[in-house]
């Protein structure tokens, strides 16, 4: 009788603990509630903290009227001043200048073409810097230890070049520190803000020059083919001859090196990945010591070179979980107050004020508050072999308590085509797996990161293996069972929208509905139409896309999708900002024109206020209420068909 008391009770647990499973597994399928678009898409509460240099000041960006403005606060206080009012568009960004003054950047309409503005902490004072019709600034130094000046690059001599200037930001006075030839695309300067480093090209060699002091006359160091990197970060902390670089000389992957410009040659090797590049090098301004490299595989790893930054950032982990990337945004010159960002895949992140007198770390604030990350979904890191035998990594986004089988796939190539996916919170790709369907974005032959070879194996392969990579990883979902094969569809930005477009052209029979944000249609048009400030590099870019005055020509109409819309079958929405300086709005026009007179039915979103992306809330929120509505249609449509 004992026994089968006890052999009841153990079927008893065993079936208790078979229906809690069965609970759990219930309860792991509730998909998440439907958050809105707004939600996703409307400007945080409050981002882009900074720290003034005498740590005393907080700024950051909030909304006013539905625009990003600079708002300052004293720590500890809590009084808040509105510094700007502007209302047409968000501010690109901005900085502190000094203790009392605030240089922050804007362009009109998505043109690009960028001012300074300099303001008082409280508001006064207000001055556009650089008030040139068609110029674009750049900043080259803003010379932390100089509270009056800056350095600055503009094109207002000679639209193709931009030429150094010493900027006063009270009153605006510009001093001429070096004509440019013609042929100079970059320039650096020393730790006291000495311009002594400067970059040249003839369109694909580049030239690295130098000089020991400003009263010499720049001499040439070394010249590349632009396929090789030596690219310095920052002199060493004697502003002698040695530089800190990235360098790829006589390796596939980038490294950070140490490089004498006198001697031409490099003296140490300090890191280099086996797997990927790195992505640069971050010091002390205080200590005077390289401090931390960064280099990303699926995620973001650091390589310590100082005990005190090593420290620090373990703290951060401890105290705020190991869960996040950390970034340290800001620091007051002594180094002894620090602003952190933490984030993650599921959480758009937190701003953090540490004060290392007292060890104490604040909540600033959260970028998305409103935002419950239990409801987001996993970026998980993944990988798949093309049909050429190139491992192509990426990620894959489900959508919560959904089973992993015959999903809905909106397939998400990035933009650049230079540039890569990073693991991280991506507004898009959650509002996408929110409304159930699976993320797949990949980082496809040419993503930049992943070392020489793979970078030049996309060289002037647009719609062809560069595409071959992306439809290889739709092929690769459909094969573990997790694509829906009837339910998939293509949307991305710039060059990701014109892998939209050749995916619809070159595997029609593919993609149930697509969607092309800002993407180049043709790419005569696209070469004929790149900003002025770009035209230094136009042979660089025949080599990497194509050459259309040679027998290139052929190729790039047969990768041309506007000239193949006779074979779209997939649902079309395209989407366009009129002041748009790289891919500009006749990209679109043509496409939409072409399809139209083939007798297809496209929607067409342009919007007269944006440039290369939508960055006004009003014009996210249509862009993306449209597109899930589009998606929804059109999905529906090819499975019932």
């Amino acid at each position: 009788m004992r026994k089968l008391l006890l052999f009841s009770l153990v079927l008893l647990f065993i079936a208790c603990k078979e229906e809690t499973k069965k609970q759990t597994e219930v309860a792991e399928l509730q998909p998440a509630p439907k958050i809105s678009v707004e939600d996703f898409f409307k400007n945080s509460e409050k981002t882009s903290y900074r720290l003034s240099p005498n740590g005393e000041y907080l700024a950051y960006l909030a909304p006013f009227k539905d625009r990003m403005n600079i708002h300052v606060q004293k720590i500890g206080s809590e009084e808040v001043t509105r510094v700007t009012g502007v209302e047409d568009r968000d501010l690109s960004g901005y900085f502190w200048a000094s203790d009392d003054r605030l240089v922050y950047i804007r362009d009109k309409g998505g043109n690009e073409n960028f001012h300074l503005f300099a303001v008082n902490k409280d508001g006064t004072n207000e001055k556009d810097l650089t008030p040139f019709d068609g110029v674009r600034s750049q900043i080259i130094d803003a010379l932390e230890d100089n509270e009056e000046e800056m350095i600055i690059g503009l094109n207002k001599r000679i639209p193709q070049v931009f030429d150094p200037y010493r900027l006063n930001i009270n009153t605006g006075e510009l001093t001429l520190l070096y004509e440019n030839p013609g042929n100079i695309t970059d320039w650096n300067t020393d730790h006291d803000g000495k311009l002594r480093l400067a970059s040249m090209t003839n369109g694909v060699d580049n030239t690295i020059l130098y000089r020991s002091s400003e009263d010499e006359p720049f001499k040439e160091v070394i010249t590349t083919d632009f396929k090789q990197t030596l690219s310095p970060q920052f002199f060493d902390f004697d502003n002698g001859d040695i530089v800190y670089a990235v360098s790829n000389l006589g390796r596939d992957k980038a490294a950070v090196v140490k490089y004498n410009l006198k001697e031409n040659k490099e003296v140490e090797e300090i890191f280099m990945d086996t797997e990927v590049d790195v992505d640069g090098i971050s010091y002390s301004s205080k200590r005077k010591v390289p401090t931390f490299i960064n280099y990303t595989r699926a995620k973001l790893n650091r390589k310590f070179l100082d005990k005190e930054a090593e420290a620090l950032f373990k703290m951060f982990e401890e105290k705020l979980g190991a869960d996040n990337e950390y970034y340290i945004t800001s620091s007051n010159k002594n180094e002894d107050k620090f602003l952190v960002y933490a984030g993650n895949d599921k959480t758009r992140g937190s701003y953090y004020f540490y004060d290392a007198a007292t060890k104490n770390i604040t909540h600033l604030a959260d970028l998305s508050p409103w935002i419950n990350s239990e409801h987001m979904a996993t970026m998980k890191p993944i990988s798949y072999t093309s049909r050429d035998g190139l491992t192509i990594h990426g990620y894959l986004t489900l959508p919560v308590g959904v089973k992993a089988e015959n999903l809905p796939v909106v397939v998400n190539p990035h933009g650049g085509p230079w540039a890569r996916d990073n693991w991280g919170f991506n507004p898009e790709v959650q509002f996408l797996a929110n409304r159930g369907f699976a993320v797949l974005q990949m980082n496809f032959r040419g993503s930049t990161g992943y070392g020489k070879k793979f970078w030049e194996s996309s060289f002037k392969k647009w719609g062809q293996e560069m595409q071959n990579d992306i439809t290889d990883g739709v092929q690769w979902l459909i094969n573990e069972g997790i694509a829906d094969k009837d339910r998939i569809a293509i949307y991305g930005g710039s060059y990701g929208g014109y892998a939209t477009l050749a995916g619809i052209t070159n595997t029609p029979d593919l993609y149930a509905a697509a969607v092309d944000y800002v993407g180049v249609s043709n790419l005569f048009t696209f070469m004929e139409t790149i900003p002025p400030y770009w035209e230094p590099y136009k042979k660089m870019l025949y080599e990497m896309v194509g050459d259309p005055t040679t027998k290139d020509s052929i190729m790039m109409k047969q990768n041309s999708p506007v000239f193949h819309v006779d074979k779209i079958k997939a649902a079309l929405f395209v989407a366009q900002g009129a002041n748009d300086p790289r891919v500009v709005q006749a990209e679109s026009d043509q496409m939409v024109e072409a399809l139209r007179n083939n007798g297809v039915t496209v929607e067409y979103m342009l919007k007269e206020n944006e440039g290369h992306g939508f960055r006004n809330q009003e014009n996210r929120f249509d862009f993306y209420n449209s597109m899930i509505e589009f998606l929804n249609k059109n999905m529906q449509t090819k499975v019932k068909g």
